[in-house]
């Protein structure tokens, strides 16, 4: 069967850094293609390259059987290619429907805006993403996960061929994703060629056809997932045996001294009360769907945000929160979920990211700044030429792991990781948990919000899962999933 698409020998170089070197793959009608690599091994840029937001610096594309250079995303668009980028590319203060079709509105007699045409088929998009959406909605009232729905409509509005998903789940809970997935079996059975990015494993195995893994900017292989297993998979990515078990961790004693006592949180006079408490060397899951009220609760515990009431007990002493800087200095620190807007200053290099919570009063110790980012991002393995070199340059996954040093950097007693992992590669996962484990040995304690299932059941001491800004339960950590998920979406406990 001739491809749809082939790109062959593909190279593109940044300043300092070789990101593809020599790539080649192949795309077929009504294939799902997974690619697969750790952060900064190229699957975004070499993405970007084929919808002509990058240029090759060598190699060609084939498109159709027909030879292409596009030197933008419209023009890849024009021919079928769509993709729905790992960092969305809304307008915020657009709404739903008018994100949907930014730059392929529909005229009516070539000069007038069909605004009816337009809204019909952005409620159409939607009901076959089986997401209940006001298309007249303002894109920045809603959350991440409802946003990245609009993105994908706004892929499939044009008629698209190739549709490339770069890190379509990192957002959705597990019910979004399994709509997401059925539309996607939906677009091949209709002859549509797609191109899969993702570092969930069984999400990779669960949809696709045929799997290409790169590293370091080369391909490493591609051929059928099924031929290879879980393991096998990981040492062809990372380049070394594995092992894909959360580290052991030791029952936390009930006598364990309470370090942060949460009482009568409420976000606003109508929401429930929150109650909990965290102690040392634990590590407390947060679990709870999409506006379950998971990050909304950590922000107003550090004072991120506002909230009608709220008690913090910090070892045994009464205290007042009211931003996050008198919570950094009570050694309480969030490594928050938008890492673009809230986790790194893109033009600033990794040092000076890493060393921002560092500084204090008007001295820079540059000689600690320097060594301290070059041990962390040989630590996380943080891809970079340099520790002097901008932050925007580096991959997405590689800008949360600069976040993750950052705070690794503090002596800081009370950690909240929001999503830490959320665009990490299969290998650095790996170490970031056993650094969490390490940091609770050290008498740390954590707090982490995750989306992962697997994660809050592998790593947590305790879960809490929430529904609508409330407890629903606080679970010990040998429970199973269908448990968790049960009081998740109030089939438990729901008053």
């Amino acid at each position: 069967m001739v491809p749809i698409l082939e790109m062959n020998n593909i190279e593109k170089h940044f300043t300092g850094v070789k990101a593809l070197k020599d790539v080649s793959m192949k795309l077929h009608k009504g294939e799902i293609l997974a690619i697969l690599g750790e952060n900064g091994a190229g699957k975004s840029t070499l993405m970007k390259v084929l919808t002509g937001v990058y240029q090759a610096d060598n190699g060609t594309v084939v498109a159709f059987g027909n030879k292409v250079n596009f030197q933008n995303y419209k023009q890849a668009q024009k021919v079928g290619i769509s993709i729905i980028f790992q960092e969305l590319s809304l307008i915020p203060h657009l709404n739903v429907w008018e994100n949907v079709f930014l730059g392929n509105e529909i005229f009516k007699f070539n000069t007038i805006l069909d605004t009816n045409a337009m809204k019909k088929i952005t409620i159409e998009l939607l009901a076959t993403l089986g997401v209940d959406l006001d298309i007249n909605e303002i894109v920045q009232n809603l959350s991440v996960a409802e946003q990245q729905f609009v993105e994908i409509a706004k892929a499939l509005s044009v008629k698209v061929k190739i549709l490339i998903l770069d890190e379509p789940t990192s957002t959705l809970t597990p019910q979004e994703v399994k709509y997401l997935f059925k539309v996607m079996r939906l677009l091949r059975d209709q002859g549509v060629g797609m191109v899969f990015i993702s570092h969930h494993l069984d999400e990779l195995y669960e949809i696709a056809d045929n799997v290409m893994i790169l590293r370091d900017g080369i391909t490493i292989d591609q051929q059928p997932i099924k031929s290879l297993n879980k393991s096998q998979l990981v040492e062809k990515v990372i380049g070394r045996t594995l092992g894909l078990d959360f580290p052991k961790r030791e029952d936390i004693d009930k006598n364990t001294p309470i370090v942060l006592d949460v009482k009568n949180l409420q976000l606003s006079k109508s929401t429930p009360k929150v109650n909990f408490s965290l102690r040392k060397g634990e590590i407390l899951g947060f679990f709870g769907l999409v506006g379950s009220g998971r990050t909304e609760i950590v922000r107003a515990i550090i004072g991120a945000d506002a909230c009608y009431h709220k008690e913090i007990i910090l070892n045994g002493q009464a205290v007042s929160i009211n931003n996050p800087a008198v919570a950094y200095r009570l050694k309480i620190g969030l490594l928050p979920e938008n890492r673009k807007e809230e986790g790194v200053i893109l033009p600033f290099s990794v040092s000076d990211n890493i060393y921002l919570n560092n500084k204090d009063g008007c001295f820079i110790n540059y000689q600690y700044m320097h060594k301290n980012a070059t041990d962390k991002v040989k630590l996380l393995s943080i891809k970079t030429p340099d520790v002097n070199t901008p932050v925007v340059n580096l991959s997405g996954g590689n800008q949360q792991k600069v976040i993750i040093a950052r705070w690794l950097s503090t002596d800081c007693d009370i950690l909240i990781f929001d999503e830490p992992t959320r665009g990490i590669d299969v290998g650095a996962k790996d170490e970031i948990y056993k650094i969490m484990d390490e940091l609770t040995k050290q008498g740390k304690s954590i707090i982490l919000i995750s989306s992962e299932m697997e994660e809050i059941l592998g790593i947590s001491d305790r879960i809490i899962v929430l529904k609508q800004n409330k407890i629903q339960a606080e679970l010990p950590k040998k429970v199973t999933e269908a448990e968790v998920m049960a009081y998740a979406v109030g089939g438990i406990n729901d008053n």
